[in-house]
Formats: C-alpha cells, sequence, structure tokens
C-alpha cells in the first residue's frame, strides 16, 4: 500500500489514493497503527481519497483519526486531499464529499481552499473553572463539534490539560468536542490553539477549529464578518473568508498551505 505524508498548515495526515483507498480495510484499526508517532508513520489522521467521477472531478475522502475515530469533518484533511488530486490527476477545481457532505475545492498557486459549513451556534454554552478563574465557553458546529474559549493570552493557556478537562466536559456529553482558545491579535486576525477530539492532544492547526474561533469572535462583534487571518502553532496561518454567493454566516472558504512530506510503501 503506497502512501503520501502530507500537512495542511501543520496538521499531518498519512493519505491513501486509488486502488488502495477503494480496497475493504479496517482503516481505523490501520489508523491507530500508522499513526503512533513512535512506532508508526506518525500523524493526526489517515486519510483515504477515492475517485468517484472523473469527468466531474468528484472525490470521496475520509479521515480516521489517531485513535480510530471517524472525523465528520476535517477541513485540513480536505484540503490535503484537494492538493494530493491536483498533483496526480491535474484537478483545480473539484467536489470533495466527506461524511456525505460535499465541499468546493480550489487549488491555486498561493494555497488550496475547501467550503465549510456552519450548523447550530450556541453562545455561552457552558463555563469552566481554571487555576480559580472562570472561562464562558461558546460552541459552533462547523462539521464538527467545537467550542471557543476567547483569552487574553493564548499562550499561557494550559491547552492539553485544560483542553482534555473541557473536551470531556459533562455538558459535552455523549460526543465531547474539539476546544479551541482564541485570541485577537489585530484587525481581523486571531490566534488559536486547538485540543482536538479524536487526536487527543493538541495539533498544531486545525481547519473547522479556525473557522469556528472566526464564527464565534464576529458573534462577539470582535471582528467583522470579513476575511479573517487565523494564526495557528505551525506558524502557517489559515485564511478564512465568507463564502459570497452564499447566505451570511453559512458558508466559509478555509485557505492554507498544503505541503508533501514524503512518500513510501507499506508491505
Amino acid at each position: 500500500m503506497r502512501f503520501l505524508k502530507v500537512h495542511g498548515a501543520g496538521n499531518d495526515f498519512i493519505l491513501v489514493t486509488g486502488p488502495d483507498a477503494d480496497t475493504p480495510q479496517d482503516w481505523r484499526t490501520i489508523a491507530v497503527r500508522l499513526c503512533n508517532r513512535r512506532t508508526g508513520i506518525g500523524g493526526d489522521g489517515l486519510v483515504t481519497s477515492v475517485l468517484s467521477s472523473a469527468s466531474a472531478g468528484v472525490l470521496n475522502v475520509a479521515c480516521y483519526n489517531a485513535d480510530g475515530s471517524v472525523a465528520t469533518m476535517c477541513g485540513n484533511a480536505l484540503r490535503s486531499a484537494a492538493w494530493c488530486a491536483a498533483q496526480s490527476r491535474g484537478f483545480r477545481e473539484m467536489t470533495l464529499v466527506m461524511n456525505g457532505v460535499k465541499h468546493d475545492a480550489v487549488v491555486r498557486d498561493d494555497g488550496v481552499s475547501v467550503t465549510a459549513e456552519v450548523g447550530a451556534v450556541d453562545m455561552r454554552l457552558l463555563e469552566a473553572v481554571w487555576n480559580g478563574r472562570p472561562f464562558w465557553f461558546d460552541s459552533a458546529h462547523t462539521g464538527t463539534e467545537h467550542v471557543v474559549a476567547i483569552v487574553e493570552d493564548v499562550d499561557a493557556v494550559d491547552t492539553k490539560t485544560f483542553g482534555k478537562l473541557v473536551r470531556h466536559h459533562q455538558d459535552l456529553a455523549p460526543l465531547g468536542s474539539n476546544v479551541n482558545f482564541v485570541q485577537v491579535v489585530g484587525d481581523q486576525a486571531l490566534k488559536i490553539r486547538t485540543y482536538e477530539r479524536g487526536v487527543e492532544a493538541e495539533t498544531l492547526s486545525c481547519g473547522s477549529g479556525a473557522v469556528a474561533a472566526v464564527v464565534i469572535a464576529t458573534r462577539r462583534g470582535l471582528i467583522c464578518a470579513k476575511t479573517t487571518t487565523v494564526h495557528n502553532q505551525a506558524g502557517t496561518p489559515l485564511v478564512v473568508s465568507p463564502h459570497p454567493e452564499r447566505p451570511p454566516g453559512r458558508t466559509y472558504w478555509i485557505n492554507g498551505p498544503v505541503t508533501q512530506v514524503f512518500e513510501g510503501e507499506l508491505t
């Protein structure tokens, strides 16, 4: 089985395409084994991409988290799959289907863009206390569950420990949630740190989390409803923009770099 190791703005994946991806496999178990950073290839997830219609440029994409769970939406996995399809098949515009939801994708020289759909938004969903200080978390469903806390200094947050606590908060049962800590750092600029469910750790970047951060910061009047730069731990920001042809606040473009690290073959 051949694979590519790629990362979307620091969010890294093992990506399998072609006949190997279309062959029935226990992908959940394979993801746990291969994503292990000490005994496997290492990655935040395993992504499979299967061509559904060459003439229409449609691909079915699945993302299996490092713990073997299935991601209902992963913006950076979609962007990585789009970049690989552009390299191998020459597609520049395509449709990616993940968990039954269609996402538009465009590959340009300055980055790869995919769409994310925003569902329910719930302000002040839960309060959590850390070191004696209360934090309010708002929620935004961006294809998967996210909660967002606006903080003064995102670098001062113990994302690993506090993020894990909130991820398993009783008010978020039974699914839990991805947890984002967000700081306003300039005009239309945010800084984010994310504890990702399924990876069960802080990741360097999260596409759906970046959209959730923009949605909540906009709702709170901290930024305007226009293009926003979201700085992450990888130092490779994502750019989140409202889709100009969709209802306001419903659909966003996520744009950023995708990089191939290496390729290999499993025997």
